[in-house]
């Protein structure tokens, strides 16, 4: 049985047509202060629940209203409580990096075990190691086949030509882009963004590392939140020489100047899967979006008859 939140009811109802299966039904409303109320309306007593809801903006609302579907089956007597979170959000608070910082993926990570959840499947977590903060199973799926099956397609000439580069917009994103590389059989750069301690006001410098000169760039990362850091990147390979710099990413945010950044020259197209809802004010027309919910729909299958779930990773 499949259960949509309002996060990306689109995303469940694309699941369900591939798995050729209904979309259970399930009241959402609010109080008029605000909480949050919720009513399964059909048994699920001995079900094998997925509830598809990425924690994507509003995260807290969207977190919350997770929360609180998981209790509703697991007090209804659901046999197994999915969770299908194409979006894991604080997923970027995955650590300790100065003193008295919290660690708000594990805390994410406790709350919904906490309240009843047995599986998780997400896709392209910020970092890995995510996977540690539950002792439930998780299934982490990865955006970068769908994104690279697009580009052999759009950029074959230049593949073969040998005119394409993949760039990770920074250092830690390199383990990522070079597995998109290889997809590619294409060349790899990495941009090192730095700080020049020469000038009073200590400005931003941005280094490529590997040769952009006359390619195709294609700048690949886990997710495009406000943009900056990718579209300074698409600035720097732009002037060293790069014909065409493309962005892709698996979650697309694009929250605050997000879009406006976008649409500078600097950057030729956006490609982004839809595990977050792109809503219309939002949208641009260099904008793309490919669909993985039929990768997650898959996984759903596998995990419901107990097959293996292990070659969709990659």
């Amino acid at each position: 049985m499949i259960f949509s939140g309002t996060a990306h009811k689109a995303f469940a109802d694309k699941i369900c047509s591939e798995l050729d299966v209904p979309l259970c039904r399930a009241s959402h409303f609010r109080f008029s202060d605000g909480e949050i109320g919720l009513s399964i309306e059909e048994s699920v007593r001995g079900a094998d629940a997925f509830v598809v809801q990425p924690t994507c903006y509003p995260v807290n609302e969207n977190l919350m209203e997770l929360l609180i579907m998981v209790d509703a089956l697991k007090r209804a007597s659901a046999y197994r409580i999915n969770l299908v979170i194409p979006y894991f959000g604080y997923a970027r608070q995955d650590r300790k990096t100065k003193a008295r910082d919290p660690i708000s993926g594990k805390l994410v990570a406790n709350l919904l075990e906490t309240a009843g959840a047995h599986r998780v499947i997400s896709a392209d977590l910020h970092a890995g190691q995510i996977q540690g903060f539950f002792d439930i199973p998780v299934d982490h799926l990865m955006g970068v086949p769908l994104l690279a099956s697009y580009f052999k397609k759009q950029l074959a000439e230049d593949l073969e030509d040998r005119k394409v580069t993949v760039v990770a917009p920074d250092v830690g994103g390199v383990v990522r882009a070079r597995k998109f590389a290889v997809l590619l059989n294409s060349d790899l750069a990495i941009v090192d963004k730095r700080r020049s301690h020469e000038v009073a006001n200590y400005c931003e410098v941005m280094a490529v590392i590997g040769d952009v000169s006359g390619k195709v760039a294609i700048l690949v990362d886990d997710i495009i939140d406000t943009a900056g850091t990718i579209v300074n990147a698409a600035k720097a390979l732009k002037e060293r020489g790069a014909s065409k710099v493309y962005c892709c990413a698996t979650h697309g945010i694009l929250s605050g100047p997000a879009v406006e950044r976008l649409a500078s020259d600097e950057v030729d197209g956006v490609i982004l899967t839809d595990s977050i809802k792109l809503p219309d004010e939002r949208k641009l027309d260099k904008i793309t979006q490919l669909s993985i919910a039929p990768l997650f729909a898959e996984a759903i299958r596998r995990v419901h008859v107990d097959s293996s779930v292990s070659s969709l990773f990659d």
